[in-house]
């Protein structure tokens, strides 16, 4: 059995887009991981798009409720393309993501002094999730009905709260999240400017970005997205909320 780290670098080295309408992304991350200090982190990696170049994001929500992205890539071509409309702030920056261990990584933003470290595990839920997940056709996972039944069957099995993996981001478009491979987050922390999160904990109210629900315990996975076509008549811009 391949580790952890050998299935993730194997799916950043032999990412390709799969077949489908829209903009889409291959690679890997973390769906999001909420922390007792009220804190959310994400990341996202992919190493092909179709709209540009790969990219690296991290976000992180504060305890207030805002968001911000960092990526290292502009605004239009990564994360605030479609989650702008929601973002206090999409910092274009260096984010690194270092393997530290067979099933373990640290995430850095540096121009923001943001550490985040990460073990992973399977469990038999995970193994059996993934199992799934590898033999489903790429055509099943295209349906936007057979992810909203996907993501309201899994939440509730995962412990994750809500899962959507099919609707609408807050910039307009209509996205579908397609998994292939998932561990759960074992341990974690994290620390912004010397501020520590604590511990992962699930958030009283569970968070969102649009139809995009926030699980409430950390899930790392491989796989796709795509979201439809941006059309400026129907869709908002990059840019984030209050700026021009």
């Amino acid at each position: 059995m391949k580790s952890i780290r050998a299935q993730v670098l194997e799916a950043e080295q032999n990412a390709t887009l799969g077949t489908g309408d829209g903009e889409r992304f291959s690679g890997y991350g973390v769906m999001g991981l909420p922390f007792s200090s009220g804190h959310v982190l994400a990341m996202r990696r992919f190493p092909v798009t179709s709209i540009g170049p790969g990219y690296t994001s991290v976000w992180l929500r504060q305890p207030t409720g805002a968001w911000t992205v960092y990526a290292d890539a502009p605004p239009e071509l990564s994360c605030a393309r479609y989650f702008g409309a929601a973002l206090e702030a999409s910092v274009q920056s260096p984010v690194t993501v270092t393997w530290t261990g067979d099933a373990a990584l640290t995430v850095a933003v540096a121009d923001a002094a943001l550490t985040w470290d990460l073990e992973l595990e399977p469990t038999s839920i995970s193994s059996a999730m993934t199992g799934m997940l590898t033999a489903m056709p790429e055509s099943l996972l295209e349906r936007k009905a057979f992810l909203g039944a996907m993501g309201a069957a899994a939440g509730p099995v995962l412990r994750a709260g809500k899962l959507g993996l099919t609707g609408s981001v807050p910039n307009g478009q209509g996205f579908r999240a397609k998994p292939r491979r998932l561990w759960f987050v074992a341990r974690s922390s994290a620390s912004l400017a010397g501020q520590d999160f604590g511990t992962p904990a699930p958030l009283r109210i569970q968070s969102r970005l649009g139809d995009f629900w926030i699980p409430q315990r950390g899930i790392f996975l491989i796989g796709a997205s795509s979201y439809d076509t941006f059309d400026p008549a129907r869709h908002l811009p990059a840019t984030v909320r209050g700026t021009a």
